[in-house]
């Protein structure tokens, strides 16, 4: 297996409900394990310990729930996003509209100066996204 570089998201408790999102809007298909299949016992044993979403397209995107007593320690990273990228605009804008249910957009979806449609948006669990749609154009040098 090749090296690869993936998105891996904490949650205060609310991994699975944000991975199973995240599979509505992606598609793919979608694997959690939690705290008490590894032996955890009583509060927060039901918590996800790891899940793995992958998707046709060859997206990776996994998570976990904070582990029980750290729950205060997850902040939202504003400096991190999780970008997709391309140039199948039907499949990218209907990525955006499901993301963007119960979000804040800070970047409307729409074409920008440099010839592309972006939009930047933070959806209902905290998480930066960033959608940038090719225009096929090459930009003049």
């Amino acid at each position: 297996m090749p090296s690869q570089l993936n998105p891996y998201l904490n949650f205060p408790g609310r991994a699975r409900e944000a991975m199973t999102f995240y599979q509505e809007v992606l598609g793919g298909q979608l694997d959690i394990m939690t705290f008490g299949q590894y032996g955890a016992e009583g509060e927060g044993a039901d918590g996800v310990m790891h899940a793995y979403l992958g998707t046709d397209d060859g997206f990776v995107l996994m998570a976990s729930d904070m582990p029980p007593g750290q729950e205060d320690a997850a902040t939202a990273a504003s400096n991190v996003h999780v970008s997709l990228s391309g140039d199948d605009a039907e499949r990218l804008r209907g990525l955006w509209d499901g993301l963007a249910e119960g979000a804040t957009v800070s970047m409307p979806l729409e074409k920008q100066m440099w010839g592309d449609e972006f939009g930047a948006l933070t959806d209902r669990y905290g998480i930066s996204w960033m959608v940038n749609i090719g225009s096929g154009e090459q930009p003049q040098a």
